[in-house]
């Protein structure tokens, strides 16, 4: 048996024991990796720690720090209530704004995890408050990041035509754009409509003054903590939480809010503002900022931050960064590129980009989507060289393919919004993740392929 098919086998294995006997998948993951990589891959344990994502595992502890001590003084309670007058109280309408958002950020240049970042913490806030599925709410944010996401000024976009262009092969710049918004789109209104959509319209328009169960006492979980009550696919989310009520958030806040604004709470949108400054205008890390202004709060505000470091979603930075550990001894040894390889060498074109569209797919739910793109498409240059297939449809197949599955809990986005979620059962929402992208996996590679593929576009 080859090292690269043992290797897969290990993995399908770890699945199975995490599922069946309720083990931290990532913890396994890590002895995968030290056990595959030592006895099958022959790597030291800095070739097993190359695949340590640093980067994903600072922008996790960060974010979550930040808007934990958000959480705990009041702020993401302020936003929610501005979320709903902005939009006079019709609840059903901030998915699409959180959707739209997220897409907007995108498409002006924001890399997709950045923009997720920023945009769930406050989304999957405001879905506890209102009843709203964190399934449905986390979903289209993460799809409204992708369809902004290859606008030709984006990064992916920018990233993908840059590919093609140098690989000499035709493109549309225009046509993947919209190949990618489409195809969100439709998505997320087939899930508006499955996971609650419906109801909450029919739910009308709220008071502003409503909050949610402001103002009715009780004390919450905490995010982090994965004792919340849940929210099963396609029931429209939990109740909404209860939370303590503090001296200054009676019903007679300003603008009618329920929540006054007091230092700490405009420090804190400070915070945020300079947070997505610092990302979009000036490049910098967004785990790294993050956690940096998260300090700066603590230590002007001890009393509101004592605990946010308690509600890092630690079970999730551990999960995410085992498996990705473990998808990185796969590239280091081979294995992605001996998968695209077996596949690039079928002699029938058509079944050959099916193919290439479900590896992107599968590798890209684990690993960086932009990455699979630029080893997938240099495969699928010689058989796009034979004129069989239209390079333009394929290539923004294989783009479609290998973003839209970021809603994996394993991917940056998926394991963004896992996170950013207060008060549910994460092992319970990181379940609803996984199957949604399993679906996701399944179903969008065949479709994309039918509709971009098969008709022969390029």
């Amino acid at each position: 048996m080859s090292p690269e098919l043992i290797s897969i086998l290990v993995l399908v294995v770890v699945f199975v024991i995490a599922t069946t006997r309720s083990v931290n998948m990532g913890a396994l993951a890590f002895a995968a990796a030290f056990g595959v990589g030592t006895l099958v891959a022959d790597l030291d344990a800095d070739g097993i720690f190359a695949g340590f994502p640093g980067d994903l595992f600072v922008v996790l502890v960060g974010v979550t720090y930040l808007f934990a001590i958000a959480r705990a003084n009041g702020t993401t309670d302020w936003l929610v209530h501005a979320a709903v007058r902005l939009v006079r109280g019709r609840v059903a309408l901030i998915p699409w704004v959180m959707f739209a958002l997220t897409g907007a950020l995108t498409a002006i240049g924001a890399v997709s995890p950045a923009a997720v970042a920023i945009v769930a913490p406050i989304a999957l806030s405001f879905a506890t408050r209102y009843s709203i599925s964190p399934l449905l709410m986390g979903t289209m944010v993460v799809h409204g990041a992708q369809a902004g996401g290859f606008s030709p000024i984006s990064i992916y976009g920018s990233i993908v035509n840059g590919i093609v262009e140098r690989e000499k092969l035709p493109g549309s710049e225009v046509g993947l754009f919209l190949a990618s918004l489409v195809a969100n789109l439709l998505i997320a209104a087939v899930l508006f409509a499955l996971l609650g959509g419906r109801k909450l319209w029919a739910r009308g328009a709220v008071p502003p003054e409503d909050g949610g169960a402001l103002g009715k006492g009780g004390t919450g979980t905490g995010a982090g903590t994965g004792t919340g009550t849940g929210t099963s696919v396609g029931t429209g989310g939990t109740a909404p939480a209860a939370v303590a009520v503090r001296p200054d958030q009676g019903t007679g806040g300003a603008e009618g809010t329920g929540v006054r604004l007091n230092p700490a709470r405009v420090a804190t949108l400070v915070a945020l503002v300079a947070l997505v400054v610092a990302v979009l205008g000036f490049d910098l890390d967004a785990g790294l900022t993050a956690v940096t202004l998260a300090v700066v709060l603590s230590t002007a505000w001890p009393d509101d931050s004592r605990r946010a470091v308690g509600e890092i979603a630690w079970s999730t930075v551990l999960l995410i960064c085992g498996v990705l550990t473990y998808v990185g001894v796969l590239e280091e040894m081979g294995t992605i590129t001996w998968a695209g390889e077996g596949v690039g060498g079928i002699g029938v074109p058509l079944l050959a980009a099916v193919l290439l569209c479900y590896i992107g797919a599968i590798v890209s739910a684990f690993a960086s989507s932009v990455g699979i793109m630029g080893a997938l498409i240099p495969l699928a240059v010689p058989f796009l060289a034979q004129g069989e297939i239209g390079a333009v449809g394929m290539i923004a197949a294989l783009a479609v393919s290998a973003t839209v599955v970021d809603v994996s809990p394993f991917s940056t986005n998926g394991a963004l919004v896992l996170a950013a979620a207060p008060d549910v059962d994460r092992d319970r929402f990181f379940r609803q993740l996984m199957i949604y992208g399993g679906i996701v996996v399944a179903a969008v590679p065949a479709l994309a392929w039918l509709v971009l593929v098969v008709p022969g576009f390029g």
